[in-house]
């Protein structure tokens, strides 16, 4: 497996998956949720419309994930996970997010994905710290039993940047 740091638009890249940081609904929202909808075009909701919801207004609850063509993007792809809103970390939300990434890992493989984008999940309005949100994210991915070929950690902005290499330079050392 193939682990890399890129900073860039998550929207840009062509790779078979992107991950979409979406909330529990799947019909759009800020930040990342927002720029993958607005890039994939109006069929992208009306796919996430389609899926079941359990219960009334949850298309996926905080840690599963959802997979979508990616339509109008470069990517085949995305997979929608929900990550844990941050409480201060003894709400369960490391077990969430790990749970987030392990799910995301698993639908590439049920659907033969060798290439997959994740942006930092829960490390925006979530507020899930930073630090600790890439640290997990990489060991996550690092342990996992089967994971692409490729797998990219797509950060937004050089302080996220830096926050992802350092952990996954921790990773190496460790």
């Amino acid at each position: 497996m193939g682990l890399t740091i890129r900073e860039a638009d998550i929207t840009t890249l062509a790779v078979d998956a992107i991950v979409n940081a979406a909330n529990p609904s799947l019909l759009g929202g800020g930040g990342v949720d927002g720029a993958i909808h607005r890039t994939a075009g109006p069929a992208l909701l009306a796919a996430c419309r389609a899926l079941p919801e359990h219960p009334r207004g949850v298309r996926c609850p905080t840690g599963e994930a959802r997979i979508t063509p990616g339509f109008a993007l470069p990517s085949r792809f995305v997979i929608h996970t929900v990550g844990p809103v941050w409480h201060g970390g003894g709400h369960g939300e490391p077990a969430q997010l790990a749970q987030c990434y392990e799910n995301c890992l698993r639908l590439a493989r049920e659907h033969g994905l060798a290439s997959i984008a994740f942006p930092a999940i829960s490390a925006g309005v979530y507020g899930y710290p930073p630090d600790s949100a890439a640290r997990l994210a990489v060991r996550t991915v690092r342990e996992a039993p089967w994971a692409p070929e490729e797998v990219i950690f797509c950060t937004f902005g050089a302080a996220m940047t830096r926050v992802y290499e350092a952990a996954l330079a921790d990773a190496l050392r460790g």
